[in-house]
């Protein structure tokens, strides 16, 4: 195993094209950010959009072969995108070559109005037809963040069969999205036999979007055939780590009306017909829940251990860097220049954001500000609580002894819960408020 090497890869990001997506989403900025966080393979995302291709036509970036671009700081970029089929189903692609590319646009370009007008191209296809037509170019495709409730697989069906049909036997991967992790996915049988990965889906390239989510995999060199290879555990290539946030964090975690942001158990969410009682907004099913309802080998709640195939690697869950900072310097905004700036200062001094957060010694972090690696050793040793995310709105990462509460229904009414009550000798996990 001595000439095989571990790669960080972020396979899911977005450029400028597609809606809500920063302007800065352009390959030389991506390439650079990328390395900053520690991340050596990034997707180059929308790829079959004609206008963003042309980008990757930068001095700043190289064509390695057919199948990779390079950026000078030798970050390379795997032709990857994303697409909505006919009932606004995400799905990944993953591409060997630009020529694949082309081909696969011009099959699907006919059933799409305008594949140049989005970087998100929108199909009207079932799954098992661009299914079909991506196998066919042999392209490696799976369902993106496989729980979201508003643009996933498991909002419209209960298996990978129902979706891709026939062609189930060619999915090789998953995405689980920033709401669910392995110890809840690797509850549902039909998943065990795949590859999860966890990767951004960023629409900028701030440094806590661009790989907040990313994969380590084992390999020989970096090309299509070697990732494709760790993606389907061929040949002593695989993926030996997912790192990502904690659920609680996700958008999309507990279910919560998405006006007032209420939160409602499943149970009572369905009472009142997923309209909220307090405003009349819409409660959105959280991936949590959506889980439950999937899970068939126990009845554990979510974040507790659950039982993995062989082949499962671990799951370590961070907290961006520049949140905790943010946190540090009593600052609401992770984006404000004072944060960024020690940002910059923490990554300068110690390689990559990874590393920081993960390996480097705490006294050493400790010379360039005291607060920020407090709460990093506090990280380290899972100290943090969160107030979930939940109806489009993320979790907040809540340090020890902090003060925090949140808006609950329960027995016919909002409750305003605190954190502190969910960790005494009685109310031992969020879950008995939902």
């Amino acid at each position: 195993m001595s000439d095989f090497v571990p790669v960080n890869a972020d396979l899911h990001i977005h450029g400028l094209f597609l809606g809500a997506v920063s302007g800065k989403m352009k390959p030389e900025i991506i390439g650079a950010q990328a390395k900053l966080k520690g991340i050596k393979i990034v997707g180059t995302g929308d790829i079959l959009n004609r206008r963003w291709l042309e980008l990757f036509d930068d001095v700043s970036i190289n064509k390695v072969d057919d199948s990779l671009f390079v950026h000078k700081n030798g970050t390379f970029f795997m032709l990857q995108t994303e697409v909505e089929d006919s009932k606004r189903i995400h799905h990944l692609i993953f591409f060997p070559s630009l020529s694949k590319v082309e081909e696969v646009r011009e099959k699907l370009s006919r059933y799409c109005k305008n594949i140049d007008g989005d970087g998100r191209p929108k199909i009207n296809l079932s799954g098992l037809e661009i299914a079909e037509a991506a196998i066919e170019s042999e392209c490696l495709i799976g369902p993106a963040h496989v729980f979201t409730p508003w643009t996933a697989i498991f909002k419209e069906y209960n298996s990978l069969n129902e979706c891709y049909g026939k062609f189930r036997s060619n999915i090789s991967f998953i995405e689980l999205g920033l709401s669910a992790d392995t110890n809840m996915a690797d509850r549902i049988s039909d998943l065990h036999n795949l590859t999860f990965l966890s990767n951004s889906d960023a629409h900028s390239p701030w440094p806590n979007k661009l790989g907040r989510e990313f994969n380590t995999f084992l390999l020989k060199e970096i090309n299509f055939e070697e990732i494709a290879k760790a993606i389907k555990r061929e040949e002593g290539r695989k993926s030996i780590l997912n790192v990502g946030l904690n659920p609680l964090e996700g958008k999309y975690h507990k279910t919560r009306c998405i006006k007032c942001l209420t939160f409602f158990s499943k149970n009572d969410a369905g009472s009142y017909k997923y309209r909220c009682p307090v405003c009349h907004g819409t409660i959105k099913k959280g991936v949590s829940d959506r889980v439950d309802e999937l899970a068939d080998l126990n009845e554990l709640t979510d974040l507790k251990e659950a039982i993995h195939p062989d082949h499962r690697p671990e799951y370590k869950h961070i907290i961006p860097l520049s949140e905790i900072i943010a946190i540090a310097l009593k600052i609401r905004s992770p984006y404000s220049e004072k944060v960024q700036n020690l940002w910059r200062n923490f990554v300068s001094k110690y390689s990559n954001e990874i590393d920081v957060l993960i390996n480097v010694d705490i006294l050493k972090l400790d010379k360039l500000n005291e607060k920020t690696a407090e709460l990093i050793k506090d990280f380290r040793e899972d100290k943090f609580r969160y107030i979930p995310g939940g109806g489009g709105v993320y979790g907040i990462p809540v340090p020890p002894g902090k003060h925090a509460t949140m808006k609950v229904w329960k027995n016919s009414k909002v409750n305003n819960v605190s954190l502190n009550e969910t960790i005494d000798k009685e109310q031992k996990s969020l879950t008995d408020f939902f």
